[in-house]
Formats: structure tokens, sequence, C-alpha cells
């Protein structure tokens, strides 16, 4: 197992040479929605926690962490996006455990609100409104190998519409991660996200009608065509260490539990079509129960002015609560929970990006 997590890794790490972030290529691909992520849990850390995710959220950053779900987990998130914009995203899925095997269902759907209807013959509106709609839909795989590695799949479709015009593609996301050390501490993670089809846009709005002046006028229907778009793949390499800190409490034979977690991660992720980034990330938690964490995210150029495309200035933060619905569970069992999770990202301007999330996990 060891030598095959490792040459997948070596495999995946390979690729970093031809999806290498180049700022050069900003805004030649498309469907950047994809790189949007509204879980409010892993939000909080920039979805910098490549290396240690779990759940549902991991669908968005690291597929592999979907294998910790043995049983049944349902998740929901509404995020501002850029308050003040206008623009709201939706988040929500379900997540089945079975054995050492995990599968999910998830969407992502942009809200843009009304927007005002205008022509280059009527450029001041009053044509009425339109309404875009961005949605991907992914199925996801993830299997436990081992007691140390997870690997995981997503094929994600993707829809972009605009009335009478419409783009549509599909896309591979593909994860690993690798637990060690004394106290399953250790986390290493890579991802591959987003690698499929260029996408083109059709529709009868590229079609416009022009009169042709002859002997006989007539008129004829010309349809133009789009040019096609790649999608914005992106790779993750992640690390995380947990400190655990307190009493130490029996809870089965040889097996010990402590109050108290401190989770430190590091990423670096490689955007094909604009600049690389990375970061650092805390997280405090108490039973397991109650999180808070921060994580700040570096971007090539984002300290000056004149080379800074980024509205976010790499500081984010949240908290979750997440609390067992049933007291005195059977030794073996676990209970059902429910979780509350907010994070934060600051922007400049706007009003920074605000994300809501519940989950229910049996």
């Amino acid at each position: 197992m060891k030598r095959i997590f490792t040459t997948l890794i070596l495999a995946l790490g390979a690729s970093a040479s031809v999806f290498a972030g180049n700022p050069d290529r900003r805004g030649e691909a498309g469907a950047y929605e994809l790189l949007m992520n509204g879980w409010a849990r892993s939000s909080g850390f920039w979805s910098m926690n490549s290396a240690n995710v779990r759940g549902l959220e991991s669908e968005r950053t690291n597929v592999a962490g979907l294998a910790s779900v043995r049983r049944t987990e349902v998740v929901g998130a509404y995020t501002l996006w850029m308050q003040g914009s206008g623009v709201g995203l939706v988040h929500a899925g379900v997540a089945q455990g079975f054995k050492d095997n995990t599968v999910a269902l998830s969407f992502q759907a942009l809200n843009f609100g009304l927007i005002e209807r205008t022509t280059t013959e009527s450029p001041e509106g009053g044509l009425g409104t339109y309404r875009p709609s961005f949605l991907n839909i992914g199925v996801s795989y993830a299997r436990n190998f081992s007691n140390s590695i997870k690997g995981g799949i997503t094929l994600r479709m993707i829809s972009e519409s605009l009335g009478n015009l419409n783009a549509f593609g599909f896309c591979v996301d593909a994860g690993l991660q690798y637990v060690t050390g004394p106290k399953d501490n250790i986390h290493f993670g890579v991802s591959l996200r987003n690698v499929g089809t260029p996408m083109r846009f059709r529709g009868d709005a590229l079609s416009n009608t022009v009169s042709i002046v002859s002997s006989t006028n007539y008129q004829l229907t010309v349809e133009n065509k789009s040019n096609k778009f790649e999608l914005p793949t992106q790779l993750n390499i992640g690390a995380a260490y947990d400190f655990w800190i307190g009493k130490k409490k029996e809870v089965s034979p040889k097996v010990y539990k402590q109050d108290y977690r401190i989770t430190a991660v590091a990423n670096f992720t490689s955007n094909a079509f604009g600049s690389d980034n990375y970061g650092l990330g805390l997280e405090f938690g108490w039973k397991e129960m109650l999180m808070l964490r921060a994580a700040y995210r570096i971007e090539g150029g984002m300290f000056k002015k004149e080379t800074r495309f980024n509205v976010y200035n790499g500081l984010s933060a949240g908290f979750t609560f997440d609390a067992p619905l049933k007291k005195n569970v059977e030794e073996g069992k676990s209970s059902p929970r429910l979780g509350i999770d907010y994070s934060f990202r600051m922007t400049q301007p706007y009003n920074g990006t605000h994300s809501m999330g519940l989950r229910f996990s049996l």
C-alpha cells in the first residue's frame, strides 16, 4: 500500500509541471465557479486543509477525505460571496458510507439575482431582466485502502446558461490522503482538481439576421461560433499535524483520548491559469465539539496594488459547534450529531465573504 501511495503521489506531483501556475494565462479559462468553495468549515481554512479535510466538504478540496464518512452525512451551506456584490453561493449534498467505501452526491449553484437586460440598440435597458444559471453536480467515491491511506475520485457535470445561450462540460477530481504517527496525528494529502473537457457556449443568442442588398433584397441568418475555453485545473499538496493536549482518558483498553487539540496545516496550490498560492492555518478543538480556526493564504503580487489581481487579502477564520444529539450512547456506537459552521474571508473592497453551514451526521 505504501508503494502504491508513493507512486500515486509522485504521479500527481509530476503533474505540477504540466499544471504549474502561470499568471500570464490568467483569464484564459472559464467555469471559475469550480474554484469557489462555499462549504463553511473548510473555507475557514481557505481550503488549505487538503491533508486532513474530512466528510462531504472534502469534495471541493481533496475528495479522499470523504472516506471518513462511515454512515450518513447531510450538509448544506449558503455563502454571501463578497457581500455587496449581490452574488450568493449554495452548496448541498449527502454522503453514505458502507464498510470501507463512501459515495456522495453534491451540487453547487450560483445566485446572481435579477440583472437588467441591455442590447447595443438599448444600452439604457428597459427590456426586462434575466437570471443566469450556473450549476455543477458531483458524484464522488472514496475508499479506505488501509488504516493509513484514503483515496477518492469525483465526476462533475458543469452547466452554465444565460437565456438561450449555454455551455456544458465534465471534469474529474482525484485525491489521496496519508496518515501516520503515534496518535495518527501526522497527515499528508494531494489532490488534482478540475481536469476535464473544454467548454463552448452555444445557442440561438449567437445567431443574428443580416440583410443582403442586391437586385432582390433578402435576409440571412448568420450563426457565430464562440471560442472554446479550458477548465481551471488545480493541484493541491498539503500537510497537517495534530497536537493533543490535556489529561489522558482511557476510553477502551489501551486506547486514550485527550480533550484539547491544536492542528497546524500547510498547503501549496498550483493554479494552471493563475498565480500559485500557499499558506498556513491553525485550528483549536475542544472535545471535537467546539472548533476555532484561522488561516492566511499568500498569492504572488498580492502585497502591491499594481500587481494585485485578487480582492481577497489572504485572511480567513471560522468556527464550528458540533454536538451529539444523544447522551449515554453504548460503547462502540456513535451518536447522531448536529453541526453549525461559519467562516469569514476578508476582502478589499466589499464586506468580506460569509459562509454559514448546517450538517447532520448519523
